[in-house]
């Protein structure tokens, strides 16, 4: 057995309270449901009477925690995997799909996880927002990179140096692969948190996690962005944004632009002051 998940039923207003009490007990990647939300981590971190804990705290919600082995992706997603058109001026696609040379912009991934490809509508709007984004020669930074394509698009629009980070094993070998596909030779990947990066002074920050740990989050993002410098968020409702807007603005950002898609929000902000 590889690692555990976890299938949560609650309510919509106890989903983010849940992920991030998760979190802090070693879940690390999570996908959302009308009906709730389910979660994984690696077997090692799993404590079952942490998770109980938790749950004494709340009615009306059940789990179900199972083991699961690692899946052959590639076989399940040749399957059902379409490709993802984005603004009608980028494609994600994998690499057993026909190349599509007349879109301005191709992504090549080996879909190992749903979330990340450009189907999840967090992802496809931060990809269209980087479109008209200005990367050139930006140092950018991408913190929970999952299949590492919103890097892969900042290399494709002209940035300069990129740093990528995630937590989770499975994320990394995915992206590394990814970053191979499309030839990006040059990202720094790192394994951990954002506090394993000691730079400072990005262009651009993107940050597509969930609403917690961008709140959590958000005054890391601050010091290590330099003056000017945009930070793009998503993994969030639409409904969360002024939470966000507000936080940001505590640390010293201003609104550039805001999207949804789904119910799902992107939001781009620009650091006015340190």
């Amino acid at each position: 057995m590889e690692f555990i998940t976890i299938k949560v039923s609650c309510s919509s207003d106890l989903t983010d309270v849940l992920i991030a009490e998760l979190f802090e007990v070693g879940f690390d990647s999570f996908q959302e449901f009308d009906d709730g939300f389910e979660g994984s981590c690696d077997q090692s971190q799993f404590e079952e009477a942490k998770i109980k804990a938790i749950f004494t705290n709340y009615k009306d919600v059940s789990y179900d925690i199972k083991e699961q082995e690692k899946i052959n992706w590639n076989e399940e997603w040749e399957k059902n995997y379409d490709p993802i058109i984005v603004g009608n001026k980028c494609i994600v696609r994998a690499s057993f799909h026909e190349p599509q040379p007349q879109f301005e912009y191709e992504i090549i991934v080996t879909p190992k996880m749903s979330f990340g490809t450009g189907h999840h509508a967090t992802t496809y709007q931060v990809l269209d927002y980087q479109m008209d984004l200005n990367h050139s020669d930006k140092k950018v930074l991408d913190v929970g990179t999952g299949t590492g394509i919103l890097a892969i698009m900042a290399k494709k629009r002209g940035a300069g140096k990129i740093t990528a980070t995630d937590i989770d094993d499975w994320c990394i070998e995915n992206s590394e692969e990814n970053f191979s596909l499309n030839q990006v030779s040059d990202v720094r990947l790192i394994k951990g948190q954002i506090s394993e990066v000691i730079e400072n002074e990005y262009d651009i920050i993107i940050a597509n996690i969930n609403k917690n740990v961008l709140l959590d989050q958000i005054g890391e993002y601050a010091s290590r962005l330099r003056q000017g410098g945009e930070l793009i968020l998503s993994g969030f409702y639409d409904d969360d944004i002024p939470d966000l807007e507000a936080k940001a603005n505590h640390h010293g950002f201003e609104k550039m632009k805001s999207t949804t898609r789904d119910k799902w929000a992107m939001l781009a902000l620009r650091k006015l002051f340190v």
